[in-house]
């Protein structure tokens, strides 16, 4: 319903301007009997050329951030299409500059407008698709700030915890900190849109080493971290979307493998487990998309996203951090 209202407002507008346009240009021209006004002729390549402009070039060139050379091609555009009109459709005879002195303004006027407004309204679907992101994020920090702060949830650690502390005294202080660091990420640190890749990195080994200890004689772990540049900054709650899921959907007696390592500027994350292709849920699959489009609003094309479900269930992203 709501793409169906910016389609139907996009459409008035430009409705409404072709509208306006002719009826001036038509004023304009009024010596001009409607059956040979050259406008009215040349109107259709004009209405050519302004959405080959929308379509095609202002697409094109955003998104290769090329703007001198759509700057070149949309002067270029112009001038050559009043030479059009000037010299093939009035045969006015007259010089180049008086030719664009005349009539430069019925080329200039269209492309110029649905320029502004193609331009206006991506912003304004960037804009509300930031609002969805940002939905989409509060929402997913609140699932794992449920997630940490799950009575269940703290109830295992806290007895992983009192365990250790008649098992293993000395090193009851460090989970203590370790549980401390992750609800406090992810309360505090996690409401900022990017944070130090340090910070993630250090929340991402807390949760699993807490997870480690809670599946120790029942899966295995294969974890490797190799960083050699924590000088970066990530949007918070990426990579322990995916390695949640790892955890949560393994079989039993399997193994799980995840390993985060570094390609210049590029961070990857590679999750694999062993699964239940009955059990997988649709909260997974809906999990990842959302995951996947906070990726493509936050990164663009500096992301890629691989999901594998063969044999095993692996997750590989790859994000440019730069």
């Amino acid at each position: 319903m709501e793409i169906l209202k910016k389609h139907i407002s996009q459409l008035l507008v430009h409705l409404l301007f072709w509208v306006l346009f002719i009826c001036i240009s038509l004023f304009v021209f009024s010596e001009y009997y409607w059956s040979e006004n050259p406008f009215l002729q040349y109107l259709s390549i004009l209405i050519c050329i302004v959405y080959t402009n929308n379509f095609l070039l202002l697409p094109y060139f955003v998104k290769k951030k090329s703007y001198f050379i759509y700057a070149i091609i949309f002067i270029a555009i112009s001038f050559f299409a009043t030479q059009l009109y000037c010299n093939v459709f009035t045969r006015c005879g007259c010089t180049i500059m008086k030719c664009l002195s005349d009539y430069l303004w019925q080329s200039l006027v269209p492309l110029i407008f649905f320029s502004f407004v193609w331009i206006l309204f991506k912003y304004l679907e960037r804009e509300d698709e930031l609002q969805k992101a940002q939905q989409e994020r509060t929402a997913m920090e609140l699932k794992f700030l449920k997630s940490q702060m799950n009575p269940h949830v703290l109830f295992n650690n806290l007895n992983t915890i009192y365990s250790y502390a008649i098992e293993k005294p000395d090193e009851t202080p460090d989970l203590i900190l370790k549980l401390s660091d992750n609800l406090k990420h992810v309360l505090y640190e996690s409401n900022a849109d990017f944070i130090p890749l340090e910070n993630e990195l250090q929340y991402v080994t807390n949760y699993i080493d807490f997870q480690r200890i809670r599946i120790e004689g029942v899966k295995k772990l294969n974890y490797t971290s190799t960083i050699n540049n924590t000088n970066y900054q990530i949007a918070p709650l990426l990579l322990i979307a995916i390695i949640e899921n790892a955890f949560k959907h393994s079989t039993p007696n399997s193994t799980i493998t995840i390993s985060i390592f570094q390609e210049d500027s590029n961070i990857i994350c590679f999750c694999e487990n062993e699964y239940d292709a009955a059990k997988i849920s649709e909260s997974t699959n809906i999990g990842l998309q959302n995951l996947e489009k906070r990726l493509h609003l936050l990164y663009e094309d500096k992301y890629s996203l691989q999901i594998k479900t063969d044999a095993t269930f692996s997750v590989t992203l790859k994000l440019n951090l730069v």
